[in-house]
């Protein structure tokens, strides 16, 4: 879910112009599942900008409060959620913590670090969202930690299906800043891909485990 398209637009121009995001139609990347993807998303990179991580910090903020309302805690998930968790966090002047993508093997084994509370309520941070399986990971641990997850909030989001199934079955609302939808129609605007790129592109997202293996 996008909460304002005029700030998604911008976000997309944003990543394209900072390289964040690279796309590649007829040079595609190889991800680590093995799938070949037209699509490379890099976020972190968003934080050696200032003017760019300002504007994502505020339009967090901003998206946090209109759709969840202020939580007590905000959640980073590591890794690429920590660093705009915690810009996040400092905006609304609330804790932070964040969650391992694994418990620790040593003292205490901590799955989430930092300080929280049994009933708080909090709004998970992360970077980017493809199948959604670590961030779900993450809202799990928070669950049973005892804490109440209000939903999940991201930079970008893929889009793809089985993500928004799998929001949907774990009853977590799931709200991102911008979209593949949107950004293919900016770069195409921008110039950075032609017309005949867009089909590709949307075939990619409809069956990414199978797009260029013809």
């Amino acid at each position: 879910m996008i909460t304002d398209l005029d700030n998604a637009s911008k976000i997309a121009e944003y990543l394209l112009q900072i390289k964040a995001i690279k796309l590649q139609p007829n040079n595609p990347f190889t991800w680590s599942s093995g799938w070949k993807s037209p699509i490379y998303c890099d976020n972190r990179k968003t934080l050696s900008y200032p003017n760019v991580r300002t504007f994502i910090r505020q339009s967090y903020t901003q998206a946090i409060l209109d759709k969840f309302g202020k939580p007590d805690v905000i959640a980073g998930v590591a890794t690429g959620g920590i660093a705009q968790g915690v810009l996040v966090a400092q905006e609304l002047g609330i804790p932070f913590v964040y969650v391992r993508a694994s418990a620790k093997g040593h003292g205490l084994q901590n799955m989430i670090e930092g300080h929280f509370e049994e009933g708080q309520n909090v709004v998970v941070v992360e970077d980017l969202i493809s199948t959604g399986g670590s961030s779900l990971k993450a809202v799990e641990a928070l669950r049973a930690g005892g804490l109440q997850v209000k939903g999940v909030i991201a930079i970008f989001s893929y889009g793809f299906q089985q993500a928004d199934e799998a929001f949907e079955q774990a009853n977590c609302p799931l709200v991102v800043l911008s979209n593949y939808d949107v950004l293919i129609v900016k770069a195409l605007a921008q110039g950075a891909i032609g017309e005949r790129d867009m089909a590709s592109l949307k075939e990619w997202r409809a069956t990414p485990d199978s797009w260029n293996q013809k």
